[in-house]
């Protein structure tokens, strides 16, 4: 498990590149405002609390002095696709309380969603599986099957496993590229949107 730090700085820093490069542009010709500065805080706590919400059993461990596993709350596993509902939902619920905007609380939403999906991509490329479709299916790791030993045995088999891989970091930047654009973040930083 990479520690938190890295879940955020991975999905701030490689997911959401478009946004860090549209804030420092508009740092540079001088467009911001206060009111823009909230908003881009606000965009960074919702990323950061998505990216961190798959590890939250691991907070009330070291809170309450228990042990530090983080991958269940009861019965139900905090590293899953149905568990990332609680991203979304809470993401929804900021950009309601914040906007009183059904459409960019939704986005606010699926940005959120984005920074789990990127928690639970990271823990798999660190070599942990996943239990992606908690309760339907078993834990599997998408970044196992790239072993490079079997690329010289079932060469077809590496190369589909590779699309997988790749298309599954894809999906995650795509979804959060949606967000981030109707939540003003283009090549330009347009806080009117």
């Amino acid at each position: 498990m990479p520690y938190p730090v890295a879940h955020v700085m991975f999905f701030v820093f490689c997911i959401c590149t478009v946004m860090i490069y549209a804030i420092l542009g508009a740092l540079f010709r001088k467009e911001l405002s206060y009111k823009n500065y909230m908003h881009i805080l606000l965009l960074l706590f919702v990323a950061g609390t998505g990216a961190l919400l798959p590890d939250i059993m691991a907070v009330y461990g070291i809170l309450t002095g228990g042990s530090l596993e983080h991958c269940t709350i009861g019965p139900v596993s905090t590293h899953s696709l149905l568990f990332s509902s609680s991203a979304i939902l809470f993401g929804m619920f900021v950009g309601y309380a914040t906007y009183r905007d059904p459409g960019k609380a939704a986005y606010m939403g699926i940005f959120a969603g984005s920074a789990f999906l990127s928690h639970i991509l990271l823990d798999d490329l660190a070599g942990y599986e996943m239990d992606y479709f908690y309760p339907l299916y078993k834990p599997i790791s998408i970044f196992s099957y790239l072993d490079p030993t079997v690329s010289r045995t079932n060469f077809l088999y590496y190369e589909l496993a590779s699309y997988v891989v790749v298309l599954s970091i894809f999906f995650v930047i795509m979804i959060a590229l949606l967000a981030l654009s109707h939540l003003g973040f283009e090549f330009r930083y347009k806080p009117d949107k």
